[in-house]
């Protein structure tokens, strides 16, 4: 038997209000210029790990892979500064692939491994349809041990699979399409309701018993039956979040679930259903262990952490939507392959040294320290987790950027260490000196398809 050991999530910081593109009340999350599922993956996984990173096997899913080809895993692996002997694996091709991955997750835990699922996507949809609408970006991440830690039992579980033209892209295709909902709410609507059913079987429990029940899918009808077939009342029906975040692909399932997981108390038995190309549902049970699990941040904190002032046409650009004129300038050079394998742990883990002798810190890392002079007697020192705050900055105007002006600063970090840094999720006219920070993995651009990935600084969320 295995569960949910710890659990993490992350919102971005923007929303797109509905409004702005003719389409309702409410707002969507947004990823920022310079995220995406992989940089989101890393942010969860940070939430869940807390600071450990004894992980036997990752599990990274998503439908929107910053690499078409090339193991996104790697990186989310690397930037967690994960074990070299990780066992990776990536899912993608159907939203239901959150669920799915956290039920693999749980059968790999079972034989004695830790094991990280990540989920995260960045949703985009054609200019006035549902996806654009509907949609929204962000992650979620557990640690899958064994039951002895477990904060969440999994007690019952029931999967289906049925090949029916709903939601769809082949690899030419910009945007998703879908089918006439009402075609595939009579299809999958009889599959849900048996995977439902089996799943409360397995795991010996009765609908009223349930605290919460989390429906997500690709479409939405084809749930609208299961609370009534089931007998559920309202209150067991979990908020969706469509209101202020929109449905984060495969990443929605766990979102919710964590959601439901932040308030819930030991004996709560919890639902959930993911449905898309056939049917998953999971029954987890809380334990007693529920607060050592939990992340510092909840699901709810990072839904109230936002801006909502995001312009419409400024998300187009982001999302690669709306054609503009590029910066002025040069086009960075693409990143090559071999220097940054020969720095990997201090590009993508941010991992710094510190100086066995004297205690400074150095950013980079390096082999002789700069207080004492000492020659190789530095120990590796991770700092991405590091609180920190800005000494000096300037806008830089002129910088190549899709979000000008370009907020370059000097930090300093909390027991040492400086170096100097972009600043990402901020309004240029907040920043002065002395804001708090933290670091945040995000992508600094792409040239000639390759990802830049290393670390900007946020104002503390």
């Amino acid at each position: 038997m295995s569960g949910i050991a710890r659990y993490g999530t992350y919102l971005p910081y923007y929303r797109l209000q509905r409004t702005a593109i003719g389409a309702g009340k409410g707002e969507r999350a947004v990823a920022s210029y310079d995220e995406d599922s992989t940089s989101m993956a890393v942010e969860a996984g940070r939430e869940a790990l807390a600071g450990a990173n004894q992980i036997d096997t990752l599990i990274f899913t998503t439908l929107s892979p910053a690499y078409a080809e090339k193991l996104n895993a790697a990186t989310v692996g690397s930037a967690l500064d994960l074990s070299g002997s990780l066992r990776s694996i990536e899912l993608g091709a159907s939203s239901r692939m959150g669920l799915s991955a956290l039920l693999l997750g749980a059968d790999i835990a079972a034989s004695g491994d830790q094991v990280l699922v990540c989920a995260a996507d960045v949703s985009v949809g054609a200019p006035g349809g549902s996806r654009e609408t509907t949609g929204g970006d962000g992650a979620a991440a557990f640690v899958m041990g064994s039951d002895d830690d477990a904060i969440a039992k999994l007690v019952g579980r029931a999967s289906a699979t049925a090949e029916l033209l709903d939601t769809y892209r082949v690899p030419s295709d910009r945007f998703p399409k879908q089918w006439e909902e009402r075609f595939g709410a009579d299809i999958m609507a009889p599959v849900i309701q048996d995977v439902a059913t089996r799943a409360l079987k397995a795991a010996g429990t009765e609908p009223t018993e349930l605290k919460a029940v989390i429906l997500d899918g690709a479409n939405p009808r084809a749930l609208a039956g299961l609370p009534r077939a089931l007998g559920l009342k309202p209150e067991q029906l979990a908020d969706n979040l469509a209101a202020d975040v929109g449905r984060i692909g495969t990443a929605h399932a766990g979102l919710l679930l964590a959601r439901a997981l932040d308030t819930a108390s030991a004996g709560d038995r919890i639902l959930v259903v993911s449905a898309a190309d056939g049917c998953d549902a999971a029954i987890f049970e809380v334990t007693s262990r529920i607060a050592e699990g939990r992340p510092a941040r909840s699901v709810d904190h990072w839904r109230g952490s936002k801006s909502n002032e995001l312009p419409y046409n400024t998300y187009l650009k982001w999302r690669g939507v709306l054609p503009f004129e590029p910066p002025r300038r040069p086009d960075p050079d693409r990143p090559g392959a071999p220097p940054s394998h020969r720095h990997l742990r201090w590009k993508m883990g941010f991992v710094g040294s510190r100086c066995n002798a004297c205690g400074a810190v150095h950013l980079p890392p390096q082999r002789t320290c700069v207080a004492c002079g000492a020659v190789d007697e530095l120990k590796d020192e991770p700092m991405s987790s590091v609180d920190c705050k800005v000494a000096t900055f300037t806008l830089d105007h002129l910088a190549y950027s899709l979000q000008p002006p370009v907020v370059a600063a000097v930090i300093d970090f909390d027991g040492g260490g400086r170096c100097p840094c972009e600043l990402t999720d901020v309004d240029p006219a907040d920043v002065e000196i002395g804001l708090e920070l933290e670091m945040s993995f995000r992508n600094l651009f792409t040239v000639q398809g390759v990802h830049n990935y290393f670390w900007k600084a946020r104002p503390r969320r």
